[in-house]
């Protein structure tokens, strides 16, 4: 790809992403959300592949749809009440079409059918993008408009996501697609906790957001796409697999690591709003989750490759250190001791 079309594409996306944050009007955070959409779709077909012009265009389509939901239900909103300013969405219908974009955007269940795809067919880094500076503008408009949104929707949304996310990935072999529907099963903690504590739900996604650079940056580093190739990865780097095992734990949100904080923050809210059903649920589906992440950290750092297969043996050399991976392996497995720092900031 050209430089200079990455680094315009990449200040757009930061353009977009710093308008939609910092806008109280509609017609601003659309134009943010715009500018993002256009921005990461040349990072997503930059590799000219079928799959990767299929993922740009899937993805293109189902954020327009969801742009265009934005506009009616601001218009809707603005015709009934006169007002342009986000935290003001009072009309019911203009409500229920707000949550139905943002879950669009989002990668929401029922709405999700478009995010494994177009996971796929992009490169790790886009991917990496994809799921968390793709996903923070949707969740800042979500997280101005919750006084005003539907509880009923969102919690039936947030527990099908975590059900359906962990439910289909057990059977997947693609990272990429493994860190997709790991994201849509994230993505119903962060939207079942929405109504009732919204900066839990920033919390969460930070969180989430870290442990996922830190996966993404590892594969990156590995060339791992398969988990196949993952199997063989512990012969060239058999500490940066040590270490991805346990993110892929934190990732999973077993104690002591990182992971387990927003979990138990937000079953702990949920307990208090006197939703144990709901908490209940969520826990037990947080399981399914776990199973994926086991069977990645296995796959990883546990397993022995078989000798009957026909790709060459990568033998360990020695790479030049990542400092970023470091850092964020770091923090994603070790923040747990903080908490008591972070639950003062919420």
């Amino acid at each position: 790809m050209n430089p200079h079309a990455k680094l315009i594409s990449s200040l757009s996306l930061l353009l977009g992403t710093t308008i939609t944050i910092s806008s109280n009007h509609w017609m601003m955070a659309w134009t943010g959300l715009e500018i993002n959409t256009l921005a990461i779709i040349p990072l997503i077909s930059k590799s000219h592949h079928p799959r990767a012009i299929e993922a740009a265009i899937k993805y293109f389509l189902v954020q327009a749809t969801a742009s265009a939901l934005v506009l009616f239900s601001s218009m809707i909103n603005a015709w009934t009440t006169g007002q342009w300013d986000i935290t003001q969405l009072s009309h019911p219908t203009a409500s229920i079409l707000l949550t139905t974009a943002m879950a669009m955007k989002l990668g929401l269940v029922p709405f999700h059918f478009w995010y494994p795809e177009v996971l796929q067919g992009s490169p790790l880094t886009t991917a990496l993008l994809l799921s968390t500076m793709m996903k923070f503008p949707p969740i800042t408009i979500l997280f101005l408009t919750s006084n005003s949104l539907n509880p009923t929707l969102l919690t039936l949304m947030a527990i099908s996501s975590a059900a359906l996310g962990g439910w289909m990935g057990l059977n997947q072999t693609q990272t990429r697609k493994i860190l997709a529907f790991s994201s849509i099963s994230h993505l119903g903690w962060m939207s079942i906790i929405l109504i009732h504590s919204p900066k839990l739900t920033l919390l969460t996604f930070y969180l989430y957001s870290l442990m996922t650079a830190t996966v993404f940056l590892t594969l990156n580093t590995l060339k791992a796409l398969k988990l196949s190739t993952l199997m063989t990865s512990w012969t060239k780097t058999p500490v940066l697999n040590a270490t991805m095992m346990l993110t892929l734990l934190s990732l999973a949100g077993l104690p002591p690591f990182t992971g387990f904080l927003p979990k138990w923050l937000i079953i702990q809210e949920l307990a208090k709003q006197e939703m144990i059903p709901a908490a209940t649920i969520m826990a037990m589906l947080s399981l399914l989750s776990l199973f994926f992440y086991l069977r990645l950290a296995y796959h990883s750092s546990i397993t022995l490759p078989p000798n009957t297969t026909n790709y060459m043996k990568q033998w360990y050399t020695n790479k030049s250190a990542h400092a970023q991976v470091a850092i964020l392996t770091f923090m994603s497995i070790l923040l747990l001791p903080l908490s008591p720092m972070i639950l003062t900031s919420i």
